[in-house]
């Protein structure tokens, strides 16, 4: 297990989508600023307060020309259920395969039952790894207020 750090290009990564359909990371962000959240499950409240808070800052989040993906290890009709109950409006997916994600991303595993922990990252407009925050519990992870302020300054001080 190998920690991404800044710098560091995301690993491709297929994330299957409610509905069939799926989607391809880091390319699915390329041109744009990414947020990619790994949560624990629709069980988890601090994850859920996390899933709607970075929905509540969709405005926020297109001003500074950011995507958010979430994922878990949740089925799909699970994570149907939590997306139309906290009115995501991002992409969010099922069936993560928690020790797969773990080898490529350095994500934590929770091993009974098997869940990944709470991670985050915020990716450049080509895939590269601006900031990790990886948490080995239910606490420590991204807020939408710290992404669009850590956007903002890597905007400014591009160049």
């Amino acid at each position: 297990m190998t920690l991404l750090a800044p710098g560091d290009k995301f690993p491709a990564l297929s994330v299957n989508l409610p509905g069939g359909s799926t989607l391809q990371l880091p390319d699915a962000l390329t041109g744009h600023y990414g947020v990619v959240l790994f949560y624990r499950g629709s069980w988890c409240p601090y994850c859920n307060a996390q899933l709607r808070s970075f929905q509540r800052a969709a405005d926020s989040l297109a001003d500074v020309d950011a995507r958010v993906v979430a994922l878990s290890v949740d089925d799909e009709a699970t994570t149907r259920a939590n997306v139309d109950r906290l009115r995501l409006q991002f992409p969010v997916g099922h069936s993560a395969d928690a020790r797969a994600i773990a080898d490529a991303t350095g994500a934590f595993v929770n091993e009974d039952p098997v869940h990944l922990q709470s991670t985050g990252f915020v990716l450049d407009p080509t895939g590269s790894v601006i900031v990790s925050v990886y948490s080995s519990g239910a606490i420590g992870r991204l807020v939408p207020e710290d992404v669009v302020g850590l956007i903002r300054y890597a905007r400014e001080h591009a160049g």
